[in-house]
């Protein structure tokens, strides 16, 4: 290890006494050390500060602080560079987060002495169709959904340029099955263990009984044109970023060439994560 990056939720309460245990952990070891513009804002070292955007170029890890917004965003900006992201977390469920902050200077000290795994996660590519916009990922998923206004939207499913279905819904959810236990999973989708590449598209609030979510290879390419009667609609990746669609819109959703990698440690499961964050499984209490 010769450098890290860090990234963090500022409005954490924890984060800034978190990101200076990481600083005085990285100096001890002689680690070089850089900032977000808006952590440096925070905590100073102004001359280590550096947009989310560049800082993977600068650093050989990348540590996430904060929650699964933060993973997602720090996932975005690695894109295709490939630097080996680590969770942790600061509050909430943070599914994809690690580890708790009261860990952070063992962990860093077995990451140096290389005892971690990469998890791969696969990662999927949009291209809206006649827009400008490229280079649109996510890690999670890729909503498409009636925007601002209570109406519904007409969506056409195509897989492999082989007609599927058509929904009269609120939208339409294209997840990974990273994102499987995110928005999908609200929306009635399966949980799917990550290992797994695939697409599951899960309607929004479908305005039938007919249709359920379905899952696809994720050697598939999805065709998806969209139709609404108010002339407009959305497309959100993981969350976080917006482009507006007109009427009608043709969005091509497909794997990304590159994978998000992921720092895991062998003693903790998926299983484990499912079962102590989502309480998958548990038993039911039978009253007093």
């Amino acid at each position: 290890m010769k450098s890290i990056g860090i990234v963090a939720n500022v409005k954490k309460p924890k984060v800034k006494s978190t990101v200076n245990r990481i600083l005085r952990w990285a100096e001890k070891n002689k680690i070089d050390y850089y900032l977000t513009l808006e952590l440096s804002g925070l905590i100073g070292h102004k001359d280590k500060a550096l947009t989310l955007e560049k800082l993977p170029d600068y650093s050989q890890f990348m540590v996430s602080l904060g929650g699964d917004g933060t993973m997602l965003a720090s996932a975005r900006a690695v894109g295709k560079k490939g630097n080996p992201i680590l969770g942790i977390n600061l509050g909430g469920i943070g599914f994809l987060t690690e580890i708790t902050s009261d860990k952070i200077e063992k962990t860093l000290d077995r990451i140096k002495k290389e005892d971690y795994v990469i998890e791969k996660r696969m990662c999927l590519q949009a291209e809206i169709l006649g827009s400008k916009e490229k280079n649109l990922y996510a890690l999670n998923d890729i909503v498409i959904d009636k925007g601002k206004v209570a109406r519904l939207i007409y969506l056409h499913l195509y897989d492999n340029q082989e007609f599927v279905c058509s929904y009269s819904a609120d939208g339409l959810i294209l997840s990974t099955s990273t994102g499987s236990t995110a928005y999908s999973m609200a929306a009635g989708g399966p949980i799917i263990n990550p290992k797994i590449n695939a697409i599951i598209a899960s309607p929004i609030c479908p305005f039938t009984l007919a249709v359920r979510p379905m899952v696809f290879s994720g050697k598939d390419f999805l065709k998806i044109v969209v139709e609404s009667e108010h002339k407009e609609a959305m497309l959100t990746l993981d969350g976080q970023t917006s482009f507006k669609l007109g009427s009608p819109s043709t969005i091509l959703v497909h794997r990304a060439k590159h994978s998000i990698n992921l720092i895991k440690f062998q003693e903790r499961s998926y299983y484990e994560v499912l079962r102590t964050k989502l309480h998958w499984g548990a038993k039911p209490k039978m009253g007093e």
